[in-house]
């Protein structure tokens, strides 16, 4: 790990693999969460199964947690490296013709991000530690789409899933594409397939999340 870290090459390759493994997550995640639209039924036997079975909580929870906090601390690193690169700003920043303005602040939905994903661990994940290993509730698999379902019954909180999912839709639509050419998959015949995917990505998944969260306040 400290080898690859070590060059700006290397910190770039790591980060792309990073999203990239975060960007499976997503599709997973919201995978199940749209289970509790269609089926409760099968949306709490799929949360019971996430939340019991001890490959999932004892292996890849810790992983996927070290890959939210390096993805963050990389990028956050990598940005300071950029600014500090250039310290004098370009006096015209032409950012038409040189970069989208997502590229160029995506620390800003990088924090914003960040912020949502401490009160959806607060909401969810600290609640379930709570349930199962505080409090020391016995197995109950029906408990999940209600729970759920009366977390989205703020429109607070609701508003706030939605604005977070827009800049998470931001910071995608520029993500996607940076992670796979930081590997080295660029060519004049697949990149703009790459592109294209990255787009339907950015805007299918962040849609999707916005409509559980919607769907559980307007059916309270």
């Amino acid at each position: 790990m400290a080898g690859l870290t070590s060059s700006t090459i290397g910190r770039k390759y790591a980060m792309a693999l990073s999203a990239m493994f975060l960007l499976i997550f997503l599709l997973i995640h919201l995978f199940v969460n749209s289970l509790s639209v269609f089926s409760p039924d099968a949306f709490n036997s799929a949360s019971e199964f996430m939340g019991y079975n001890p490959l999932i909580q004892f292996l890849m929870q810790p992983i996927l947690g070290f890959a939210v906090i390096f993805h963050f601390v990389l990028g956050f690193v990598l940005e300071i490296r950029n600014r500090n690169a250039r310290p004098v700003k370009y006096a015209v920043n032409g950012s038409a013709a040189n970069s989208t303005w997502m590229s160029r602040n995506m620390i800003i939905s990088g924090l914003v991000v960040l912020a949502f994903l401490g009160l959806h661990m607060y909401d969810f994940w600290w609640h379930e530690m709570d349930y199962k290993y505080i409090v020391g509730n016995v197995r109950d698999e029906a408990r999940y789409w209600p729970e759920l379902h009366a977390q989205f019954g703020n429109i607070a909180r609701v508003l706030f899933y939605v604005v977070a999912f827009v800049l998470l839709g931001l910071h995608l639509s520029h993500g996607f594409q940076s992670s796979f050419q930081s590997v080295g998959a660029r060519h004049p015949k697949y990149t703009p397939v790459i592109k294209a995917i990255g787009t339907w990505y950015s805007i299918l998944i962040p849609a999707g999340f916005i409509f559980v969260a919607v769907f559980h306040y307007v059916t309270q």
